[in-house]
C-alpha cells in the first residue's frame, strides 16, 4: 500500500480573483489523503511546468531554506553546519511541516566538517570562530593578503588546475604545505581526510533525495553546480577589492583568466547536471552586476565568458536557475537574448515589475519576498507581499514563490508559514496549461562542445596520461584500458580541487 499524508488546501480569498484564474472563496480548510508517490508526481509536475513558463495548477513553493531549517527542527547553526546528517534531518522535518513543492536537500551546503579537515582559512565556523547560533561566515582577506597575487595571472592562465593545487590551496589551508616546503603528517592527512570526506558527503545526497521523496513526497529543486568565471576571481582568488583594481588596470589579464577558467567551469556544470534534464542547474551570481562592475566590464568580460556555458547547457536540454543575488536591472536586456525557456531568473533586489516586463512570458521568474521582511516583518505583511508577487508575476504562470535570498536563521517560522499559506491561498490557477513547456528544450546534443575540450590539458584531468607514459615501462597490452582507468581516477582529483574552490 502506498504511504499517504493529509494535504490541506486553503481558501483563495482575493479581490478581483477571477482575472487571475483563482477559484471562488471558500469558508474553511478541506483535507484529503494522497499517496506520497502521487503527491511527489503532482509537486514535480507543478514545479517543472512553472520553470518552463507554463501554468501549473498552483504557484509552486521552492524555498531555498538554509539555517532556518535548524530553527524549525530545534537545532543550532553549529549542529547543521558541522553535522550534515543533522542538516539532512532538519530538511526532512521542514518537508513534513510545510507544503513545499521542491526543496534543496541541504541548503547549508558548506559542511564545516570538511572545511576543518582541509583547514580552510576563509570560514568562520559556528561554535568555533563564531557563536553556535550564528551562520557560518566567509572571511574575505584584505587586498594585500589575496589568495592569488596579481603577478600570478599567467600561472593561472597556463594551467588552472596546477595553480589551484600548488599555489592556491596551500594559501587557503592551515594544513597543506606550500610549494617547495617539506611535506608533513598534517599535510598528508588533510588530502586523505578532505578527499574521503567529500566523497562521503556527496554520496550521502542520493539517500537524502530518496528520503525526501519516500517520506515526504518532496522533490529536490536543483542539481549540479555553476559559477561565473569572474565571480570565481572575485570570491576566492583575487578578492573583490583587488579585482576591481585589476579590472581597471589590467583588464586583458582578467579576461584571459576568465577564458582559462571557462572550459573547466563548463565541464563541471555539464557533467553534474541532472541526467534526466528535469531539474535546473543553479548559478550563484555574486558580483557580476552594476555597481560591483560597470557596464563595459559586464559586456566585455563577465557575460562573454558565462553566456557560452549557458548555451552549452541548453544545447543539452538543461535549464539554468540564475540565482541573481543583488540588483540586476541593468542587465535584464542581455538576459532576454537567451533562448526562450532556457533559464529561471531569480529575483533578489531586481525590480519585479521590470523583470516581468522584460523577461516574463519568455522565462520563469522566482523569488521576490524580501529577507528583511521575513526576519522583521509581520505575518500579514508577508502575506500581502506574496499576494502582490502572485498578481504581478504569477498571473500568467511561470512564477515560483521563494524568498529573495537564501534564508538563514534570521527569518521567523511564523513568517515562513505565512509565505507558505499565502501561496496556497492565493496562488491557485483556474485553468492550468499542459505540462509541456511553452518553449521545449532542444534535442540533447551528445558530447561536449569543442571549446570545452580545447585547452592544452583538457578539463576532467589533472596530470595527462601522455605525461604518465613518459615514466612507465612499455605497455604490452591494450593502452586504452590503461588510459581509461588513469583518466577515471584523475577525474576524482580534478573534481576534488574544483569543488574545494566552488563549493567550500
Amino acid at each position: 500500500m502506498p504511504q499517504s499524508r493529509t494535504v490541506y488546501r486553503g481558501p483563495a480569498r482575493m479581490a478581483g480573483a477571477a482575472r487571475f484564474g483563482f477559484p471562488a472563496p471558500v469558508s474553511n480548510y478541506t483535507c484529503f489523503d494522497m499517496g506520497l508517490e502521487e503527491l511527489y508526481a503532482a509537486r514535480l509536475n507543478r514545479y517543472v511546468t512553472a520553470m518552463r513558463a507554463g501554468t501549473p495548477d498552483r504557484v509552486p513553493l521552492r524555498p531555498l531554506a538554509a539555517e532556518i531549517t535548524a530553527r524549525c527542527a530545534g537545532m543550532t547553526c553549529q549542529e547543521v553546519t558541522h553535522d550534515y546528517n543533522k542538516a539532512f534531518e532538519a530538511v526532512i522535518r521542514c518537508c513534513r511541516e510545510f507544503e513545499w513543492d521542491a526543496v534543496v536537500p541541504n541548503m547549508v551546503y558548506v559542511w564545516t566538517g570538511l572545511t576543518e579537515a582541509v583547514g580552510l582559512r576563509y570560514y568562520g565556523v559556528p561554535g568555533i570562530h563564531v557563536g553556535p547560533d550564528v551562520a557560518f561566515q566567509y572571511r574575505e582577506p584584505a587586498e594585500h593578503d589575496a589568495f592569488m597575487k596579481r603577478e600570478e595571472y599567467d600561472e593561472l592562465i597556463e594551467d588552472p588546475v596546477r595553480f589551484l593545487y600548488e599555489t592556491w590551496l596551500p594559501r587557503v589551508s592551515t594544513e597543506v604545505a606550500a610549494r617547495g616546503e617539506a611535506t608533513s603528517y598534517r599535510n598528508n592527512l588533510a588530502f586523505v581526510k578532505g578527499g574521503m570526506a567529500m566523497l562521503g558527503y556527496f554520496n550521502a545526497f542520493g539517500g537524502q533525495v530518496e528520503r525526501m521523496r519516500r517520506e515526504c513526497g518532496t522533490p529536490s529543486s536543483i542539481c549540479g553546480m555553476l559559477k561565473a568565471p569572474l565571480d570565481i576571481l572575485a570570491d576566492k582568488l583575487r578578492g573583490y577589492v583587488a579585482l576591481t583594481f585589476d579590472l581597471m588596470e589590467i583588464p586583458e589579464k582578467v579576461l584571459a583568466a576568465c577564458q582559462a577558467l571557462m572550459p573547466h567551469l563548463a565541464w563541471l556544470a555539464l557533467t553534474s547536471a541532472d541526467p534526466a534534464r528535469t531539474l535546473p542547474i543553479p548559478i550563484w551570481m555574486h558580483r557580476g552586476c552594476v555597481p560591483f562592475i560597470n557596464h563595459e566590464q559586464f559586456d566585455t568580460i563577465y557575460w562573454p565568458t558565462l553566456r557560452p556555458i549557458f548555451d552549452a547547457l541548453w544545447a543539452q536540454g538543461t535549464q539554468v536557475l540564475m540565482y541573481a543575488e543583488g540588483k540586476w536591472d541593468a542587465h535584464l536586456k542581455s538576459f532576454a537574448e537567451l533562448p526562450a525557456g532556457s533559464v529561471i531568473f531569480h529575483l533578489d533586489r531586481t525590480d519585479p515589475r521590470l523583470a516581468h516586463r522584460i523577461l516574463g512570458g519568455k522565462f520563469c521568474l522566482s523569488g521576490g519576498v524580501p529577507n528583511v521582511l521575513l526576519a522583521f516583518g509581520t505575518a500579514d505583511a508577508v502575506k500581502t507581499r506574496c499576494r502582490e508577487l502572485i498578481e504581478t508575476l504569477g498571473a500568467g504562470g511561470g512564477y515560483i514563490m521563494d524568498a529573495a535570498a537564501i534564508m538563514q536563521n534570521d527569518a521567523t517560522l511564523e513568517n515562513l508559514r505565512a509565505m507558505t499559506n499565502a501561496t496556497i491561498e492565493y496562488g491557485v490557477y483556474r485553468s492550468p496549461s499542459s505540462p509541456a513547456p511553452a518553449a521545449p528544450p532542444p534535442p540533447a546534443t551528445p558530447g561536449l562542445p569543442a571549446w570545452v575540450t580545447a585547452p592544452r590539458i583538457r578539463p576532467g584531468i589533472c596530470y595527462p596520461f601522455e605525461e604518465k607514459l613518459k615514466h612507465m615501462p612499455p605497455i604490452s597490452g591494450d593502452p586504452e584500458i590503461v588510459r581509461n582507468v588513469w583518466d577515471q581516477v584523475e577525474s576524482l582529483a580534478y573534481i576534488y580541487i574544483w569543488h574545494v574552490l566552488l563549493s567550500f
